[in-house]
């Protein structure tokens, strides 16, 4: 079977921009089939393969209440852009809505799995940012606040005054724990699965540096370019301190081996992505790291029944604690 790395090298060579993930061609950008049962790295966007039952929505946002109380996938308007959006299960008196955030370069369709064991006991949804699965493309580089504003749009249309939880993967990771802090009456939990670290770019140097050549040079420069903007979603990955989010629930889950295709750096870019989980800490008084026994980048996939068991316990305990 040809590499990851060798396999996602040959695609960004073909691609007009370059993806990564949350370790490798470092950033949190990836793709991975539905029935895929390893991550991928650096690889090119994709069309979104689930498109099922999406039918337009009005313009109008919808900023109280409980949401727009849908099941299925439908477009809807946001900041004037058409946001792809999934909604599934019933609302539960007092307990949060769970949101999942795919990682970069994946569309919702990623999240399929858990959202569909998820709404047995409550009310799920996630959305395709702008430049992923069939949401619209971004009109350029878009930092924290721009992908926070949509957020924002997104969970006044099909949440509404109600709490949330945010679980999110890779880039969807690091864009919950950013959005966290500045949105207190909103988000009640989160759910950091293999986020994206806080110091990417950074980090990155220090682990290889630029006097490394092949492959590791490679890796290294592209996921310096992707922090800067250069993947599909456009999105700026900024180095910055983390922020407290109060005092809410906190589960912040590792891949347990990731880097081992890079020899001669990998243990230097598993010390690097450690010490950037536990860097995530410092959102909450409440938070917890642990590690996903036999997972890769994509816990969810590799290892659905510890993403499970976390969302669970953190929409559980802000359920109680409201």
């Amino acid at each position: 079977m040809e590499s990851h790395v060798n396999r996602t090298l040959k695609t960004t060579a073909l691609a007009t921009t370059f993806c990564a993930v949350a370790g490798a061609a470092v950033a949190g950008y990836g793709q991975v089939a539905a029935q895929a049962q390893e991550p991928s790295w650096t690889v090119a966007r994709t069309q979104a393969q689930v498109q099922a039952q999406t039918a337009a929505a009005t313009s109008a946002r919808h900023g109280h209440g409980q949401g727009d109380a849908f099941t299925g996938t439908r477009k809807i308007r946001v900041d004037g852009h058409s946001v792809n959006v999934s909604c599934s299960g019933r609302t539960v008196a007092r307990k949060p809505v769970v949101v999942l955030m795919a990682g970069g370069g994946d569309g919702l369709e990623t999240m399929a799995g858990l959202q569909q064991t998820l709404s047995h006991q409550g009310r799920v949804c996630s959305y395709d940012r702008l430049g992923e699965g069939a949401s619209d493309q971004p009109n350029g580089i878009q930092t924290v606040d721009d992908s926070g504003r949509i957020l924002t749009g997104v969970l006044d249309r099909i949440v509404g005054d109600r709490p949330v939880v945010l679980a999110g993967h890779s880039l969807g990771g690091y864009i919950a724990a950013r959005y966290a802090p500045d949105h207190r009456d909103r988000v009640t939990g989160l759910v950091l699965m293999d986020a994206t670290i806080p110091a990417l770019t950074e980090g990155i140097r220090k682990a290889i540096p630029e006097s490394a050549t092949g492959m590791a040079a490679e890796l290294r420069d592209q996921t310096i370019a992707v922090n800067e903007g250069q993947n599909p979603e456009q999105f700026l990955i900024a180095d910055a301190p983390v922020r407290s989010a109060g005092r809410i629930p906190v589960r912040i889950i590792k891949h347990e081996s990731q880097f081992s295709e890079v020899p001669d750096y990998g243990p230097a870019l598993e010390r690097m992505w450690a010490e950037g989980q536990q860097e995530w800490r410092a959102l909450s008084a409440r938070s917890r790291v642990s590690t996903a026994a036999g997972s890769g980048h994509y816990i969810h996939v590799d290892r659905p029944d510890v993403a499970l068991k976390a969302i669970r316990q953190v929409t559980a305990q802000a359920t109680n604690h409201r």
